[in-house]
């Protein structure tokens, strides 16, 4: 007979790890980022609150590393795990990265970043990705405005997207 901690704890550790790296998920971030374990995963959520290991904003319907969290939420950040639970079902290994991309992840052999370029910042950020690695990963680039597209000359970029209030994603290319 196995154990909770045989049965649960690989998704577990695997959830304490989302919300400490994103410090805010949503419950259906959480839920897309773990496809096919719906009710594993809400039966872990409830257990870790319990715990205190994370913590649950029930007006927002957020989860959070710390309690004060949903106070300071990175917007770009939760937009770009939105994106990212879109490539759930490839991805292989996917973690936060450095400014200016919010979110790297692999899959099918290659390495995207997922950019946010907020309005007027998209000379700053474009010049950032320009001068950026010699080897750049693939850019997918979340906007605020689909016009801020046609302002936009970064190298590598594979996609541009964004993002509804809902999570919806609408993905864009330059023609």
């Amino acid at each position: 007979m196995k154990t909770r901690q045989q049965i649960y704890g690989q998704e577990a550790a695997s959830i304490l790890r989302d919300v400490s790296m994103y410090h805010t998920l949503t419950r259906e971030q959480l839920l897309r980022l773990y496809p096919g374990k719906r009710d594993k995963v809400e039966k872990l959520l409830a257990h870790l609150v319990r715990q205190g290991r994370i913590f649950h904003d029930k007006a927002a319907d957020l989860y959070c590393a710390s309690e004060d969290s949903p106070g300071s939420i990175d917007r770009g950040l939760l937009a770009a795990v939105w994106v990212l639970v879109d490539f759930i079902s490839q991805v292989e290994y996917h973690s936060a990265c450095d400014f200016p991309g919010k979110i790297m992840f692999f899959a099918d052999g290659e390495v995207y970043e997922i950019v946010p370029i907020a309005v007027g910042q998209e000379a700053l950020v474009g010049q950032l990705l320009t001068a950026g690695p010699k080897d750049p990963p693939k850019y997918i680039v979340l906007v605020d405005k689909p016009e801020q597209i046609a302002e936009l000359q970064i190298p590598n970029a594979s996609g541009y997207c964004m993002v509804s209030d809902d999570g919806t994603v609408q993905y864009y290319q330059k023609e």
